[in-house]
């Protein structure tokens, strides 16, 4: 039976008091929902982009839901998932490598995780084919793509409903009820297993996008 362990609206900044930001952004609730964009230029490449923890752990089988909605590209959006330490431990050890938003750190640094870029318009190629791409790490192993059906950013975006499932050794992932990929992991060709763990949001520069109503729920 599932069950919800985990429900933040992100409607204003007490909901957000204990989550961790890596790198520098600008948050704000001008509607009621989590707005996040860069607070350095974009010109600084890695530097200005950032990730944005959720405090909380979950577990292994999980569903996460949230509500995305993107205000302005070009840029990219991700999901961090059953994130933790290489060595087991929590992602926020005193003993890991101090990370500040530059991706390398997160896919080829002391952590595992899953990632699912699920709106890029960032490079050249990405702005003309869309699609949603999972990655496992440690390494940057691309194990799963599917079609992104997510419009082009406009203040005029509407909200997208957002799920990830993530069950025993299987993710799958879905945008307003449509399934976009599956993977099955096999706990060998790129690793281990991921179990539990943390989430987090990130975005790369210039991009602004707004989040709400984020839950977790046990299977």
């Amino acid at each position: 039976m599932s069950k919800l362990i985990y429900e933040n609206p992100l409607a204003c900044e007490e909901d957000i008091s204990k989550f961790i930001l890596e790198g520098s952004a600008r948050i704000s609730f001008p509607e009621g929902a989590m707005r996040l964009e860069n607070a350095l230029s974009a010109s600084e490449g890695q530097k200005a982009n950032y990730v944005l923890w959720c405090p909380e752990a979950f577990p292994s089988d999980v569903k996460i839901e949230w509500e995305f909605r993107p205000l302005k590209e070009p840029g990219l959006a991700i999901m961090f998932f059953a994130a933790k330490a290489r060595s087991g431990g929590s992602i926020f050890d005193e003993n890991l490598s101090k990370r500040t938003g530059e991706y390398k750190q997160y896919h080829s640094g002391d952590i595992n995780a899953f990632h699912v870029s699920y709106f890029r318009r960032k490079e050249p190629d990405e702005r003309a084919f869309h699609t949603c791409n999972l990655r496992k790490s440690y390494g940057f192993h691309l194990v799963a793509q599917g079609a992104d059906p997510i419009p082009d950013a406009s203040e005029q975006s509407e909200w997208y409903k957002i799920q990830i499932i993530k069950n025993k050794n299987k993710v799958t992932f879905f945008v307003n009820g449509l399934q976009i990929f599956e993977f099955v992991d096999d706990g060998e060709t790129y690793g281990k297993l991921l179990t539990g763990g943390h989430i987090g949001f990130r975005q790369l520069a210039p991009m602004v996008a707004e989040y709400r109503n984020l839950r977790a729920t046990w299977i």
